[in-house]
Parts: C-alpha cells; sequence; structure tokens
C-alpha cells in the first residue's frame, strides 16, 4: 500500500504551468483533471502558446471553470513571420478579458537563432503590457539566459514580477532571476539524475519557488519520457521533501501561498 505523501486531507498544490489543452490529452482530459484533484492539486494555471491554441483555452476553461486559470501570451517558439499578427491578437485579448498572467513569453535559442530580434521584442513587449496591467510574466528560457537577463534588467522595477518558468540554471542564475521579483518555477527536473538544480536549491528559500509540471512535458522521475500530468506533482513534492528537510505539507502549504501571492488568488 502506498505511504501517504500529505498527513492533512485539505491538502491545496498549485500546479503553476500545464497545457492541457495540448492534443496530447485529448483522449482522457476529464480523467486527468481528476487524477489531478485526488492528488490534491486545487488549481491548475493555463500558459498560451500562439492564436491557434486560444479556442481550446477557453474550452478547457469552460469545462473546468473551478480548477483552470489562463494566461495569455506569445511562446517564443512561436516568434515566426507573422509575430506583429499574433502579438496584435494577444494585446486584444489582454484588452477584453481576465487573464491571470501575460505568458508564456521570453526567449528561446534551442531549436534555431533565426528569429532572435523578433524573440527580443515580443519579449520586452509582452513586458510592458504585463506592467502596464499590474499582471504577473510567466517567463520561457532556453538556452537564453543572457538574452533573458538582458531585457529583465531593462524592465526591472516594483511593476515586474511572475515566475520564471521551468528553472534549469545555475545558483548564480536563481539569484539573478529572483534579484527582478521572480519566483523560480520548479517541476520534473528538480528529480533528473542530471537536472542539477537538486544540488543547489537547498541554498533558495522555499518561500521564492512555485511548482509547475509543464504537462504534457517534462514528466518527473519515475514517469520521464512518458507524458506528464498535473497529479504528477506529488512526485516533485517528494524530491523537495529530500532536499529541503521539511514535510510535504510545509512545501505544499508555502509554495501554495506563494502561486497565491503572484496570481492574486
Amino acid at each position: 500500500m502506498k505511504q501517504a505523501l500529505f498527513s492533512k486531507s485539505n491538502k491545496m498544490l498549485v500546479d503553476t504551468h500545464a497545457h492541457l489543452y495540448s492534443e496530447e490529452f485529448d483522449q482522457d482530459r476529464k480523467a486527468v483533471v481528476q487524477r489531478a484533484l485526488d492528488a490534491g492539486v486545487s488549481k491548475i494555471f493555463i500558459p498560451a502558446i500562439d492564436s491557434q491554441y486560444t479556442q481550446r483555452m477557453l474550452d478547457l476553461e469552460a469545462e473546468f471553470p473551478a480548477q483552470v486559470f489562463l494566461m495569455m501570451g506569445l511562446h517564443p517558439t512561436h516568434v515566426k513571420e507573422n509575430v506583429a499578427e499574433e502579438l496584435a491578437q494577444v494585446k486584444a485579448w489582454l484588452d477584453k478579458r481576465k487573464f491571470h498572467a501575460v505568458g508564456e513569453i521570453g526567449i528561446d535559442l534551442y531549436w534555431d537563432s533565426t528569429y532572435l530580434k523578433q524573440q527580443q521584442d515580443a519579449f520586452r513587449t509582452q513586458i510592458q503590457w504585463a506592467k502596464e496591467r499590474k499582471m504577473p510574466i510567466n517567463i520561457h528560457c532556453r538556452n537564453a539566459f543572457d538574452e533573458v537577463f538582458e531585457i529583465l534588467e531593462e524592465e526591472k522595477g516594483t511593476e515586474l514580477f511572475g515566475i520564471f518558468h521551468c528553472f534549469t540554471g545555475t545558483l548564480q542564475q536563481a539569484k539573478k532571476a529572483l534579484s527582478y521579483n521572480l519566483k523560480l518555477g520548479i517541476g520534473g527536473v528538480v528529480t533528473f539524475k542530471n537536472g542539477k538544480i537538486d544540488q543547489f536549491l537547498n541554498e533558495i528559500p522555499l518561500s521564492e519557488i512555485v511548482l509547475e509540471t509543464d504537462a504534457p512535458y517534462l514528466a518527473p522521475t519515475p514517469f520521464r519520457g512518458k507524458r506528464n500530468e498535473s497529479s504528477y506533482l506529488e512526485n516533485i513534492v517528494g524530491k523537495l521533501v529530500d532536499i529541503y528537510g521539511v514535510s510535504a505539507d510545509e512545501i505544499a502549504q508555502i509554495t501554495s501561498q506563494n502561486a497565491a501571492a503572484i496570481f492574486g488568488f
């Protein structure tokens, strides 16, 4: 029999980043959400990619209004020739209705650097929209720490806050991210043997991190390589229990308070 990770029956975990509108969940989305609820995940925050997925996001919110909370933004890997058109749609949606963050936004140089200038401009523009609206940002950064930090340095201030999603950098980079009033999004990578962040994460206070899955991507051990889902936050919490030497209940409480401070729930 599996030993309970949590002692409290009213545990509340928050998945601050999951793409539950993704096609990977089309066959069993209701079951995925139910497993998340059973695992104590009460809120799931949904980042945008581009306009092709907007209707899927809205449909997801309509189906699960008590669990699902949307962001709006243009993902850096989807910054292409039509970037002006995509950004115009992001702005139109931000002007039209409530979203809980501008995201996910940032810079990604892993696959291609062709549109670096456009990625930089789109990132800067969307940060400014968030600041104008007093909204948090959700940052995507892959092979681009220097480029992301350069723009954060330009835009830093009391109006800048949010989450550095899927943090995979060094301790020095973690501290730099925190200096911009950002929390670190900690997910499946912390459970990987070669993930490295587990080696220094205990030097970052629990008050500075939030939990995330990035489902369907980056499933934690022992599910690595398979489809990720929000219920697997339990596995991430289990690793953080080892790293911080505190109870799962304490990790759930503190990280959920951190998420609440960012998203305002």
